[in-house]
Parts: C-alpha cells; sequence; structure tokens
C-alpha cells in the first residue's frame, strides 16, 4: 500500500534562545541523535514548553536553520 505525502507548514511561533555553553540543562530534552553529535554545543538553540515555561528541548543549530526564522 503506498501513502502520499502532503506538505504541512506549522501554524504557531515557538519561543527560543541560544544555548549558552556551559548552561544546566536538566530541564531541557536532548535527542540522542543529538547528543551523539556533541549536543548541546554553541549555536544550539533552547526551544520552551508554552505550557510549562521550566522545561523545553533542544533544537540542533543545522535543524534550527533549515527550519526557523525569526519574526
Amino acid at each position: 500500500m503506498a501513502h502520499e505525502w502532503t506538505q504541512y507548514r506549522r501554524t504557531t511561533v515557538q519561543d527560543m534562545r541560544p544555548y549558552e555553553p556551559g548552561e544546566d540543562v536538566t530541564n531541557i530534552e536532548i535527542n540522542p541523535i543529538d547528543a551523539a553529535q556533541g549536543s548541546p554545543k554553541e549555536g544550539d538553540m533552547i526551544a520552551r514548553n508554552p505550557n510549562d515555561e521550566t522545561k523545553g528541548w533542544l533544537v540542533s543549530q543545522h535543524y534550527f536553520a533549515h527550519n526557523f526564522t525569526r519574526v
């Protein structure tokens, strides 16, 4: 069974800030693949959960550069 792909654009705005080398990332989710590639590292971004601002996730520099523009 073949599946057809459809493109979707995100409709939300995401709060993000640069990762600061050496900062505590205890409450930041880091994808194991990104961690294996050396993240967190300078150039990565931290996104925050709008429903719980004490939690967030790391967005790699490469993914950020290809998927986000500043509002």
